[in-house]
């Protein structure tokens, strides 16, 4: 198991290989190793499991005419090579890459289907003048590559970028980072991925399963094919329909058990994961066996066999019973790792979680898998594990329904009516949760509301459908397209990102071609699905699983941690990142996500799981670094905020000008002490004040001036600013908050939480009253009644906004507590802490609530009209957005 990389179409270029190679370093820290030759270049980062002392790469062949890149293992490498000496080769190592190396040498690209094992290769013929890259039967392990113009190269000649992972093509910057955004929709929309060649990066393809390229080096062109034809095979295979039999099954189980043992082959540690479920319950009992015969290969388990298990106790998910009743039986040979993953885990790792799998992904899943390789690769180099067997023996739901539909449309109606009535627990339990949901009358979140229309509309003719009445059928193709593809790249992704290796002995080549041509009833008999394996297992595990009918797999509690993680995903989806994308309606994401979590709706957590899936995924791999982090420009304590002008003339003071100065300070919390920071930043503006230029100090010398407070700083540090949530929101304020005119970023009542808010500090009475007020004050033509009625301090509530800082971004603040005391206070520290000929000009403190909407002074102290200092702020100098200038000290011009 390694990690792999490499291009064609530039001249010798160890840097860049290098850079490619690093971003795989954890695939293989066992060694690194690069070729160059005209225009080719590769990368190799080894994980060494055979042959330890030998088999560096790249491997070059004995001629030196063949050079060869791989990952992964075939495990049937020791019969290719006794194949191989009878037909005269010799051998210098005893690895399975020189037999992978010699088979291409010896048989060309038809070596390729000959293996039984898992791998992404890339070989170099100088001889035949091609570039080969090659992905196993199953896509067990991944291959991405990226063409490039003959611009892009420079060289006159086309090129190629290549990896096993899409990191060290980013890394080799010769490609744009775009979204593919017809693959994004499609994930959006039918939550589905890896299902075609195509990935979430525009210009980055991946082969497909069995799939090769063969490039040209002396042209730059290349060509894909298949190089086996191991789906019609199985197609093929399909149709025989051998007899279900107690011969079967054994013959079923001895193949099961040697694709389980030739899987053990190593000469370092191997361990196996262990869900609770059928499948990776039946290779763990499997191993046991093999252990107690001392069969060969099973040296690499030590003297036990380690399991690895995540927990969740007291959760719907946790198998904890399971897989103790599976660790039971293999007592004495057994030793167990559990490993517990938790929302506040979850909510620390979710950044390097969205990294590690590199494009979306449908749940939140594979997280207990990627938490379980963490712990496992602390212990093993190698972990066998039970994916696949869900899609060659119908392991969901969905699959009963194909066969049904099967056997219908076959008229095998006596059959059909036999497997109804076996299933019918099955069928009770999908009935009685969507009589819940209607009974209820909870409305489920769809995604399809969620998303931007205009972004609906550009993809308006994309489709998903599933082969819908042959089971067999669309197993397969549910193997190599619809399902399997994206277990296998989490599968990879996790183990390799703690440098581990995933082994799956469902997926050996030949017990899947025997289990196709099988009759039906060896995957769905008697309402028991993966029947064979049932069969084939019992006496060896505990009757709990083998009978056992809920399915879970390796899975999280998604909809409890979402809960638990609220405060960090209403601060992702209430971000400007989030609102600034054309994928999604921002408000109508939040609005849904509020009804989720206060149980008004009864939507999967998947829907959100995929909007923040993207956006982290968006930020990680697309963005650029000051699209997230952008620093704001230096402004002095005086000049203007962008766009704002220092001085005015304001009429309602009969005409008088002032100049004001917006004060740039720290962010301010809750737990910020308001009156020294105020004072501090005061203080800074006097000190600079002899520096500042004539004309700034001609403007303040010896005139009358004021401080001018936002109420947002004063709120806040009052305890007045409440995160979204922690404000629960009643469906009167849900309604009422849906008749407000939507302000820009989120000001006033028009979200759910700031309406909630008004109703707590007058009632709901009033508000309806006001309310009613406004309709007929509307009525005559007046505005502002509303306000009239329930108060300014109601008006001066403010609702999160993105555009804010700190925790504004996701908080909605009352208006602050006797703005008037506030100003007084203020206003005497001020006096006592500047000097004298400062503070004898000093006319005391306002308390502002100004937006680029209107402007109210809530309190002050000075001796202006109410009016004047409205007037003074009526275009809003201190700015709505990431000014931070949340104070301003003004000066009275004439």
């Amino acid at each position: 198991m390694c990690g792999i990389a490499g291009y064609y179409g530039y001249e010798a270029d160890e840097a860049m290989l290098s850079t490619m190679s690093e971003t795989i370093a954890h695939r293989g820290p066992d060694g690194e190793g690069y070729f160059t030759d005209g225009l080719v270049g590769f990368a190799h980062r080894r994980l060494a499991f055979i042959d330890l002392e030998h088999g560096p790469q790249p491997m070059i062949s004995q001629d030196g005419k063949t050079v060869l890149i791989y990952n992964g293992e075939v495990y049937n490498y020791l019969d290719l090579r006794t194949e191989l000496e009878a037909l005269g080769r010799t051998f210098v190592t005893n690895s399975d890459t020189e037999v992978v190396l010699q088979a291409y040498e010896q048989w060309g690209t038809e070596a390729f289907d000959r293996f039984n094992g898992m791998f992404g290769l890339a070989i170099y013929d100088a001889e035949q003048q091609r570039l080969v890259l090659a992905r196993d039967h199953f896509g067990i392990k991944p291959l991405y590559f990226a063409p490039l113009s003959a611009e892009q190269t420079g060289t006159g000649k086309p090129g190629l970028l290549f990896g096993c992972e899409i990191k060290p093509i980013l890394a080799a910057e010769k490609i744009d980072k775009k979204v593919n955004e017809r693959i994004l929709y499609r994930y959006l929309q039918f939550r589905i991925h890896d299902e075609e060649a195509a990935t979430f990066f525009e210009g980055i393809d991946k082969l497909m399963p069995g799939q090769m390229l063969v490039l040209d080096t002396t042209t730059g062109d290349y060509a894909l094919s298949m190089f086996t034809r191991f789906p019609e095979e199985l197609r093929e295979l399909s149709a025989i329909d051998t007899p279900y039999s107690r011969e079967i099954i054994e013959e079923y189980r001895q193949r099961f058990t040697e694709g389980v043992r030739l899987r053990l082959q190593s000469e370092v540690p191997i361990g196996s994961a262990l869900s609770g479920g059928l499948d990776s319950s039946a290779v763990v009992v499997t191993i046991n066996k093999l252990m107690a015969e001392h069969a060969a290969a099973t040296d690499s388990l030590g003297s036990s066999q380690q399991t690895f298990t995540a927990i969740f106790p007291n959760s719907i998910n946790d198998e904890e019973k399971y897989a103790d009743a599976v660790l039971e039986i293999c007592k004495g040979n057994v030793t167990s790792h559990k490993i517990l993953p938790t929302a506040e885990e979850f909510a620390e790792d979710l950044e390097d979680f969205v990294r590690t799998q590199e494009e979306p992904i449908i749940s939140s899943g594979p997280y207990a898998q990627y938490r379980v390789m963490q712990e496992a690769s602390k212990h093993v180099k190698a972990l066998l594990d039970g994916q696949g067997a869900d899609e060659m023996m119908a392991g969901y739901i969905p699959y009963y329904f194909a066969y049904l539909r099967q056997l219908k449309k076959n008229g095998q109606f006596g059959k059909l009516a036999k497997e109804l009535l076996s299933s019918t627990d099955i069928l009770f339990r999908l009935v009685r949760f969507r009589l819940f949901g209607m009974l209820t009358f909870r409305k489920e979140t769809g995604i399809t509301e969620l998303l931007d229309p205009q972004f609906r509309r550009e993809h308006k003719t994309e489709r998903f459908s599933t082969i819908p009445d042959n089971l067999k059928l669309r197993l397969i193709d549910d193997i190599f397209h619809k399902s399997l593809p994206s277990v296998l790249r989490y599968e990879d992704k996790n183990t390799m990102r703690f440098s581990l290796e995933g082994r799956v002995p469902f997926l050996d080549k030949d017990v899947v071609k025997y289990l196709f041509s099988l009759s039906d009833e060896s995957i769905i008999k008697g309402g028991w699905n993966k029947r064979i394996l049932r069969d084939a297992t019992r006496g060896l595990l505990p009757p709990m699983i083998s009978n056992r009918r809920n399915k879970i797999g390796f899975t999280t509690p998604e909809a409890e941690w979402f809960l638990k993680m609220q405060e960090k995903i209403y601060e992702i989806f209430m971000s400007a990142a989030f609102e600034g994308r054309k994928y999604w309606n921002k408000d109508e994401v939040i609005a849904a996500f509020e009804r989720y979590t206060s149980g008004n709706h009864s939507g999967s957590t998947m829907v959100f799981w995929r909007l923040l899936n993207t956006e982290l995924w968006l930020r990680e791999f697309i963005d650029a670094p000051q699209d997230t982090e952008a620093e704001l420009p230096v402004k002095s304590d005086y000049e203007p905020n962008a766009g704002k002008d220092l001085d005015i003339s304001v009429p309602e003071d009969g005409g008088r000008s002032y100049r004001r100065y917006p004060i740039r300070t720290e962010v301010f919390y809750r737990q910020t002490d308001l009156d020294p920071a105020i004072l501090s930043y005061v203080q800074r503006f006097a000190d600079g004040l002899p520096g500042a230029g004539a004309e700034h100090r001609q403007a303040t010398a010896d005139k009358p001036w004021y401080l001018f407070v936002s109420e947002k700083i004063v709120a806040m540090t009052q305890g007045r600013s409440i995160p979204v949530w922690d404000i629960k929101v009643s469906p009167a304020a849900r309604l009422l908050s849906r008749f407000v005119m939507k302000n820009p970023g989120g000001i006033g009542l028009a979200s759910p939480w700031s309406m909630q808010l008004a109703i707590d500090e007058v009632g709901l009475p009033r508000i309806l009253w006001a309310s009613l007020r406004s309709v007929i004050g509307k009525l005559q033509g007046k505005n502002g009644v509303f306000y009239e009625v329930v108060g300014h301090d109601i008006n001066a509530i403010d609702g999160a906004a993105a555009y804010q800082v700190g925790t504004s971004v996701h908080s909605v603040k009352y208006a602050p507590k006797d703005p008037d005391g506030v100003a007084r206070r203020l206003s005497a520290k001020v006096r006592a802490a500047l000097p004298a000929e400062l503070a004898a000009n000093f006319g005391g403190t306002a308390i502002m609530d100004a937006n680029d909407l209107g402007v109210v002074a809530l309190g002050h102290d000075t001796d202006l009209e109410k009016a004047a200092l409205e007037g003074i702020f009526r275009d809003n100098p201190q700015g709505q957005s990431t000014e931070t200038t949340p104070m301003s000290v003004v000066f009275r011009q004439s």
